[in-house]
C-alpha cells in the first residue's frame, strides 16, 4: 500500500513540475503581457495543487497535512486574484493587448485604442 501512495505522489509532483515547464515555455513564447499572465497563472495554480496534493499524500494524516492544506487554499484564492489585478492595472496603464495575427501581417491591436487614452467605459 505505501509504495502505491508513493507512485500516486510522484506522478501528481512530477505532473505539477511538468507544467511549471509548460507555463514557462508559455511566458517565453506567448506575444503579449496579458497572454503571458494567462497561461502562467493557469499553469502556476494547477502545479501548486498538484505538488500540494502529492506532499499532502507523502505526509499522510498528520498536522502537516492540515498546513499544507490551509497553504493550498491560499494559493488557490490569491494567485487568479493577484493576476487579475495585473492585468487589469496594465490595461488601465494603457498597454494594449494583441488580437490576432493574419497571414503575413504584423500582430494586429486592439482598435480604437491608442497609449494614453482613457479606459473605455
Amino acid at each position: 500500500m505505501e509504495i502505491l501512495l508513493d507512485i500516486v505522489s510522484f506522478v501528481l509532483m512530477t505532473t505539477g513540475g511538468a507544467l511549471v515547464v509548460i507555463g514557462t515555455i508559455g511566458l517565453i513564447r506567448l506575444p503579449d503581457v496579458y497572454c503571458r499572465m494567462h497561461a502562467t497563472g493557469i499553469t502556476d495554480t494547477l502545479a501548486a495543487m498538484l505538488f500540494f496534493l502529492g506532499l499532502m499524500i507523502q505526509a499522510g494524516f498528520t498536522l502537516v497535512t492540515v498546513k499544507l492544506l490551509l497553504i493550498l487554499i491560499f494559493l488557490v484564492l490569491t494567485t487568479p486574484a493577484s493576476t487579475y489585478a495585473v492585468a487589469n492595472a496594465a490595461y488601465d496603464r494603457g498597454l494594449v493587448p494583441i488580437l490576432r495575427k493574419k497571414p503575413g501581417e504584423e500582430f494586429v491591436e486592439e482598435p480604437g485604442r491608442e497609449s494614453g487614452e482613457d479606459k473605455p467605459s
